[in-house]
């Protein structure tokens, strides 16, 4: 019988905490049987939530916390005041080894400040990157960073491909994963001067598939498997895919309602569709793991639904079995060795 991950799940995080948190918290152990699931959260809200549902009772249990952090408030005094928050108590059941996993859909900047602060770094990780999965032509990119370094400096983009390569084949299952940089155009000497001093060092590394620049435009054809960028570009072209896709979602739904003939094309195309709108939807692939600490901490978006929080959940399932963790710290360690 394999082990239990145990996750520690921000209850007051989000739009649509706590209820929709603990219904996602329900259909991961209802789905995934090595799951345990900390619930942390003001105690008699979580409680009321939990009521509504049939569960194992021996694989949810609530952690009280008090206090919750708000997406307005400034992150670093946010994480070093609120002591007794969701976030802060969630992560500290990380740092101390009774969670496996930390997953949250409030704050941003407090995740990332609480990452850093509270769980820590791997000895060796110069910054934390965050690394969505985006849906591609040829199934998911993960595209890193995308929100947690805004200067980054050329060794850190070499450690994201890294550890991005190591991501997507231990989880995705993608061999020897194709690693790009996000450029403005595919020949090597252009770019800005982050991007002209990584590209040669990407270059040079052996343990990765570095196969060059990667234009905006070659993301959603899946040119590469891992996305490698600083957070401002990661960031702009995460927020542009997110509503582009909800556009033109919604755009085809409305344009196939327009007369009796597309409603009838409708009805026929359906099932064809509306499987391959599913592979655009954000909330299938859970969130964006923020790699290189001592352990996993997971945002999702701050709209999460049941669903996403569920998937989330299974996603921190299978970055324990695949240990994770333990190869990006092998990876960092022989990094160093060879320097020295």
């Amino acid at each position: 019988m394999a082990e239990k991950t145990r996750v520690a799940l921000d209850a007051m995080g989000g739009d649509h905490a706590p209820a929709e948190i603990v219904k996602g918290a329900v259909d991961a152990v209802l789905k995934e049987r090595d799951v345990y699931i900390y619930l942390v959260g003001q105690e008699d809200k979580v409680e009321a939530e939990l009521r509504k549902y049939t569960y194992d009772k021996t694989r949810i249990e609530i952690v009280n916390a008090s206090e919750v952090i708000e997406t307005a408030e400034p992150p670093v005094n946010a994480v070093r005041r609120k002591k007794d928050s969701s976030m802060v108590v969630g992560m500290k059941l990380v740092k101390e080894g009774k969670a496996d996993a930390f997953v949250s859909a409030g704050s941003s900047g407090a995740v990332l400040v609480g990452g850093q602060v509270i769980v820590g770094r791997i000895k060796g990780v110069e910054r934390p990157p965050l690394a969505p999965l985006i849906p591609t032509e040829k199934g998911v990119s993960l595209l890193i960073d995308c929100g947690a370094n805004v200067d980054a400096r050329p060794s850190h983009l070499v450690q994201f491909a890294k550890m991005g390569s190591i991501y997507m084949e231990n989880v995705l299952g993608v061999k020897s994963p194709r690693v790009g940089i996000v450029n403005i155009g595919a020949e090597e000497e252009k770019g800005n001067a982050l991007v002209k001093e990584t590209f040669p060092l990407l270059k040079d590394q052996t343990d990765i598939h570095f196969v060059g620049s990667v234009e905006a435009r070659e993301i959603p054809r899946g040119q590469a498997d891992v996305v490698v960028c600083e957070a401002f570009a990661g960031n702009v072209i995460l927020k542009l895919y997110e509503g582009l896709g909800d556009v033109l979602i919604r755009k085809i739904k409305s344009g196939m309602m327009t007369s009796l003939r597309s409603k009838i094309g409708a009805l026929l195309v359906k099932p064809a569709l509306k499987k391959t709108l599913k592979a655009f939807d954000a909330s299938e692939y859970g969130g964006a793991p923020l790699l290189g600490l001592n352990g996993l901490v997971v945002k999702t978006h701050g709209s999460a639904k049941a669903k996403e929080v569920c998937n989330t959940v299974l996603q921190c399932v299978t970055f324990k079995n695949q240990k994770i963790n333990e190869k990006i710290k092998s990876c960092i360690q022989t990094e160093q060795s060879s320097v020295e």
